[in-house]
């Protein structure tokens, strides 16, 4: 039974660290059931939790236990207490069944997955196809055998998780979306890593920083800087070798956390990335406290960087489950008897009175999923500026310390944020710093990028001022120091937004790339850029999200 304790220990913990799968899976609360148990069992109890509290409101039930609710001896009391009342049970399941007019039990699951749509996610299952153990024809023959494939994203975003419908997505080769709550975790392709569960979004860097066909043979080595679990590094691995590709470069994946470098490891092993000696797990590394000028690096030419974030754009922050409790009769009299009581007990009593009403006229809502690194979004909405900054200035030293590795001549950057802060503002910051003038640093344009990505709709914040916008202001000696100087239209062109709960099904996420003219800046200058002196070599705060699968 300690698999319903241990729910119920992460249903009513404050804690705020992590997201609500990371709280299970990292293990804080020192819990004694299988991660996955215990989120099966939450997960699909919060889809039902409606229909279970009538079954067990019109069963009586608290109200015929001791104790003011399920109580029994030590062993094994949650299985005693129902035992006792298996039957008054089984006969309001059968009343409450039968007045919703459903003949059968799998029926009634499926009315009440329709009359409750917020329970179920509504941003399709995207899979990626890993090339590097299979292609895309083979699964369509195999694990995605008989199903339609012409699907537009809103009927697969509706439809239940058994429905043979997917969409061969148009812009990122090899992915594909499926209904949201189809499940691929028991097929043999996942088991064997030919196929991985990964959002759209989450496919844009490695694609944008690799994904043209004309570019590959200017490709050499390769570092993903912030690799863990190890999706896109996977990725970038499949886009370089994977489909008969040729690549024969390095792609060096740095972890500075060792638990989540063991992640990573396997990731890598699985995927395949490994088995060619395209990827070289760095375990433990910094990446800011990598050395550009070492050998090692010497032929680096592409660098894909998705640091630490808000989170702010993850989908299903809201997806925490939401649990309607039952409720005890007997409440509303201790509830009448404690309104005569005085003094400092009767002061305490009101206020779980108070808090007991609130549960009977509404759902009991239990802690907000955030992600890793989410501290700075507060249970009413408001977002804490001061750890936005400090997420941003990490963001910005370390796609600087990138830009200054000698060979590099494109680097990616990107976050899965909706916050300007984290977004447009770190490219400002990036285009004005030393190292990207000495160097000859750019954004890649919106005309130069892989055509997937080019013909993407969302770009910059439409909303942020444009630097000719500031410069017909005039300066304000006594005004406080400006922000980041607001990107140009083209430079607003050239990032790349993705939008939560729009139609396009993907998380919220953010992606711009830089690219280096070789002839950049002059001389001296280029021979200053070779000391990275200007990057300041802090550690990295980055903060990792605990491993959840083989997924995204």
């Amino acid at each position: 039974m300690s698999l319903y304790y241990d729910a119920a220990t992460v249903l009513t913990n404050g804690s705020q660290d992590g997201s609500f799968k990371s709280r299970i899976y990292g293990n804080k609360l020192n819990l004694k059931s299988k991660p996955a148990h215990i989120y099966a069992l939450i997960s699909e109890t919060a889809k039902f939790n409606h229909f279970v509290k009538e079954v067990i409101d019109h069963a009586d039930l608290l109200s015929a236990e001791p104790k003011g609710g399920i109580a029994a001896p030590a062993n094994h009391p949650l299985r005693q207490s129902i035992d006792r009342h298996k039957a008054r049970l089984q006969a309001e399941f059968t009343k409450a069944r039968l007045r919703r007019k459903c003949a059968t039990t799998d029926a009634l699951k499926e009315l009440i997955l329709l009359e409750n749509p917020r329970t179920t996610r509504s941003q399709p299952r995207w899979i990626r196809v890993n090339t590097l153990k299979s292609t895309l024809a083979e699964q369509l023959t195999t694990t995605f055998r008989g199903y339609r494939t012409d699907a537009p994203i809103h009927e697969i975003s509706q439809s239940p998780a058994m429905a043979k419908v997917l969409a061969i997505d148009q812009n990122i080769p090899d992915v594909l979306a499926l209904p949201p709550e189809s499940d691929f975790t028991k097929t043999q392709a996942y088991k064997d890593g030919k196929i991985i569960l990964q959002d759209k979004a989450s496919c844009f860097p490695a694609y944008l920083l690799a994904g043209s066909q004309s570019d590959r043979a200017t490709i050499g080595d390769c570092i993903d800087g912030c690799a863990a679990p190890g999706n896109k590094t996977s990725h970038l691995a499949a886009l370089l070798t994977g489909n008969n590709n040729t690549g024969t470069g390095i792609v060096y994946a740095c972890e500075r956390d060792r638990h989540r470098s063991q992640i990573l490891t396997t990731m890598m092993i699985k995927s395949g990335a490994t088995s060619s000696s395209t990827v070289t797990v760095l375990a433990g590394q910094d990446f800011l406290k990598l050395d550009p000028q070492d050998r090692r690096f010497q032929n680096v030419t592409h660098v894909l960087l998705d640091p630490s974030c808000s989170g702010s754009g993850i989908i299903g922050r809201e997806d925490t489950p939401t649990l309607v409790l039952p409720e005890d009769p007997r409440a509303s009299k201790r509830n009448t008897a404690s309104t005569s009581t005085t003094g400092k007990n009767s002061k305490k009593r009101k206020r779980q009175n108070a808090e007991r009403e609130a549960d009977k006229n509404s759902s009991t809502v239990f802690p907000t999923e955030t992600t890793p690194g989410d501290a700075e979004e507060t249970n009413d909405g408001s977002v804490d500026q001061s750890r936005l900054q400090k997420l941003s200035a990490l963001q910005t030293r370390i796609v600087q310390h990138a830009l200054s590795f000698p060979a590099a001549v494109r680097v990616t950057y990107s976050t899965c944020s909706v916050h300007v802060e984290e977004n447009e503002a770190v490219v400002s910051r990036i285009l004005d710093s030393d190292v990207a003038r000495t160097r000859g640093w750019d954004v890649l344009k919106r005309h130069d990028q892989v055509s997937g990505l080019r013909s993407w709709k969302h770009r910059g914040r439409p909303d942020v001022k444009t630097r000719s916008d500031v410069e017909e202001k005039s300066d304000d000696d006594d005004s406080p120091p400006q922000p980041p100087a607001p990107l140009t239209p083209g430079q607003l062109e050239a990032c790349i937004r993705c939008h939560p709960d729009d139609e396009e099904g993907t998380m919220g996420f953010f992606v711009c790339g830089f690219v280096r003219d070789p002839n950049g800046g002059s001389k001296e200058e280029q021979d200053q850029s070779k000391d990275s002196s200007w990057v300041t070599r802090e550690t990295s705060t980055e903060v990792g999200e605990p491993w959840e699968g083989f997924g995204d």
